[in-house]
């Protein structure tokens, strides 16, 4: 078996310690996902103002992070703490896989289907959280998708024949399906209307809600980027929205992408569908992200 390791660093997107080490728990963990393997071991990595927060507010971000660890099958095993002027925390993460069966962002080919497992839009929704613009509905679910591990839809995926996988992240949809391209060497299309949205985060971005990460997300893939159709300015941006904790983009084969997305489902997976497909490199050689 192949080791992976990983590690992710992460400041409060939410006021509860127990949640918010939850997220920053699934977040870490979901790049042993990304790559097909299954967690094993996890070290706390803490920053934190004791001068500021009470032990208290610690003790609940860890006892978070542990329920996500223990949910994974992976157990905590140590850490280090250092002071600081703002809460940060995340994990290291080791893993295993099969070293034939390492997924990576770099195998998707031309006629391929990708498929998204997680709605995007967290990043809006946490700013605009800040104002009190976001109902608690749409906060609740969004806890909700953030919360939950990975495992389910990796352990789905594995049961296909899979190309290629990233986790979106903090580059947002546009920036890890780039990545994908990029790597691959080949051209991706992103159907705007399949996209899987958190609830009131379009309208968070109508309202003008933004977040400081949008700008240099666009600017990643500015140079590659095509965009058919006139789309308003809140469908865009949610292509550029960073996310925490967010799901998987997997390029398999066109003719088992609808029973993936089926067993996704039936799985728990409820968010999964086709959100795009994949094209060969077109012959001037440029690499492609394109909206239609």
């Amino acid at each position: 078996m192949a080791l992976v390791a990983t590690a992710d660093f992460i400041t409060p997107p939410v006021n509860d310690p127990f949640t918010y080490g939850q997220i920053a728990a699934a977040n870490a963990i979901s790049d042993i996902y990304a790559m097909g393997g299954r967690p094993l071991t996890c070290l706390n990595l803490v920053a934190f103002p004791s001068k500021k927060l009470a032990p208290e507010i610690l003790h609940g971000i860890v006892a978070g992070a542990v329920a996500k660890i223990t949910e994974a099958g992976a157990v905590l095993v140590g850490g280090h703490t250092i002071e600081d002027e703002e809460p940060k925390f995340g994990l290291a993460v080791n893993g295993i896989v099969h070293p034939d069966r390492i997924w990576t962002n770099a195998g998707a080919r031309g006629g391929d289907v990708l498929v998204l497992t997680k709605p995007v839009g967290s990043g809006v929704l946490f700013n605009a959280n800040i104002k009190g613009w976001v109902s608690g509905e749409a906060l609740t679910e969004c806890i909700a998708h953030l919360t939950t591990l990975n495992r389910v839809a990796c352990e789905t995926l594995q049961r296909f024949e899979v190309h290629a996988v990233t986790d979106v992240t903090g580059f947002g949809l546009a920036g890890h399906a780039f990545e994908m391209a990029q790597a691959s060497q080949v051209s991706i299309v992103l159907h705007m209307d399949r996209l899987p949205v958190m609830r009131d985060a379009l309208e968070m971005y109508r309202r003008g809600v933004n977040t400081g990460v949008n700008p240099h997300n666009r600017r990643m893939v500015q140079d590659y980027l095509r965009m058919d159709g006139d789309w308003p300015s809140r469908h865009q941006e949610i292509l550029f929205d960073p996310q925490t904790s967010g799901g998987l983009l997997a390029a398999v084969e066109r003719e088992t992408a609808d029973a993936l997305v089926d067993a996704l489902r039936a799985s728990g997976v409820h968010a999964a569908c086709r959100v795009g497909e994949i094209l060969t490199l077109p012959t001037d050689g440029d690499i492609q992200l394109r909206i239609v």
